[in-house]
């Protein structure tokens, strides 16, 4: 039986903060600016890191500042995290927030035409 707070978690969980960090204060590409690391799920190898972010709104520009940056990141969470070996950073855009935001503007119709039908 697995852990419940298993080491690739914690790791996972490392690293989203350092991220943030990084990506804060460290990174200089103008493409990236506003990112928010939202999740990241390491591999069972620690062999991979796919990292979910998401921006203001979604652009090819900012995946590949992030995809260009990778290289640095990876270098400096390999400083900060003192791991063997560092997974391979990979990007996603994380389409949940936008989703969310599409739901909460169909409750906000349905309950407007619920409104003026009463």
């Amino acid at each position: 039986m697995a852990k419940e707070y298993s080491r690739g978690h914690r790791i996972a969980e490392q690293m989203q903060r350092e991220l943030a960090d990084l990506l804060q204060f460290e990174v200089k590409d103008p493409r990236v600016g506003m990112v928010t690391i939202t999740a990241v799920e390491v591999t069972g190898d620690m062999a991979h890191a796919k990292i979910f972010y998401s921006t203001a709104k979604e652009s090819q520009s900012v995946q590949n500042g992030l995809e260009k940056s990778a290289g640095f990141l990876r270098t400096q969470l390999a400083k900060r995290m003192l791991l063997r070996t560092m997974p391979a950073l990979h990007f996603v855009y994380d389409e949940s927030i936008d989703i969310g935001i599409k739901m909460a503007q169909l409750i906000e119709a349905a309950r407007a035409s619920d409104k003026s039908n009463s």
